[in-house]
């Protein structure tokens, strides 16, 4: 029932620009244009560091700074579930640039965007699952160009974690080691298809490296590793690519 009002509230009442502030816009154009996925690309979690072992390529669609974290912060905690549409095309088109360089082809394979799980007690408090209604969104953006993908919520947490907020790099990776596994008959949802990890941000890498290790131990390969935004300077040069493809 909440989750219905925060839709109809976000779809009748005026206002502010989740981004920048400006008035009775639920998101500018300025804003939604730094979501338009035209700057994503290879990204690493620290400057001149690889990332923790078992870390797939990981490509993002915008930079986590300014009114780019404003929107994420408001979609994750104050459920401004109508700024998953625009989240969802960043998403996209980080996806789309690392099946690019994955060599694979919008209408080749299919694609499985795979969420990283949220912890129970984080989805009843925000009345939402910010990863998977984001990874929905840009699997229909994907589709709309010409892509065969769906989401599949493959992951679950085995066991309680602590908060990841204010935990340094070896912290979290210890903090989630062994966390995650894929779900009973999950593997089947994937199975033979190209899978892309997703979530919002990357900070160490270590939420994404411990995802893709729960999915490699039931057999499943990862393609690669995709989010909405990650910091400035985590971006490899010239996105990682020389010849910079054409974002959705």
């Amino acid at each position: 029932m909440r989750e219905w009002w925060r839709e109809l509230a976000g779809l009748v009442l005026p206002a502010d620009c989740a981004g920048c502030g400006a008035a009775r816009v639920v998101l500018c154009g300025a804003c939604r244009g730094a979501l338009s996925g035209t700057g994503a690309g290879r990204v690493r979690p620290a400057a001149r560091r690889a990332g923790p072992a078992g870390l797939p390529a990981v490509y993002a669609g915008a930079r986590y700074e300014d009114a780019v974290r404003a929107v994420v912060l408001a979609h994750k905690e104050r459920g401004a579930l109508p700024l998953a549409g625009p989240l969802g095309t960043a998403l996209a088109a980080a996806v789309a640039r690392a099946g690019r360089a994955g060599g694979g082809a919008a209408g080749g394979a299919e694609l499985v965007l795979v969420p990283v799980p949220s912890a129970r007690r984080a989805v009843r408090a925000r009345g939402h699952d910010p990863a998977r209604r984001i990874a929905l969104a840009a699997s229909g953006r994907l589709r709309g160009a010409g892509a065969a993908a769906r989401v599949a919520p493959v992951l679950r947490l085995r066991r309680a974690v602590a908060d990841q907020a204010g935990l340094g790099a070896r912290e979290r990776r210890e903090n989630l080691a062994g966390a995650l596994e894929v779900r009973p008959g999950g593997a089947a949802l994937a199975a033979g298809a190209r899978i892309v990890l997703v979530d919002d941000v990357i900070t160490t890498g270590a939420t994404l490296a411990e995802a893709a290790r729960a999915l490699r131990a039931a057999g499943l390969r990862v393609e690669a590793a995709a989010v909405v935004a990650a910091p400035a300077g985590s971006f490899a040069p010239n996105g990682g690519n020389p010849d910079r493809a054409k974002i959705l």
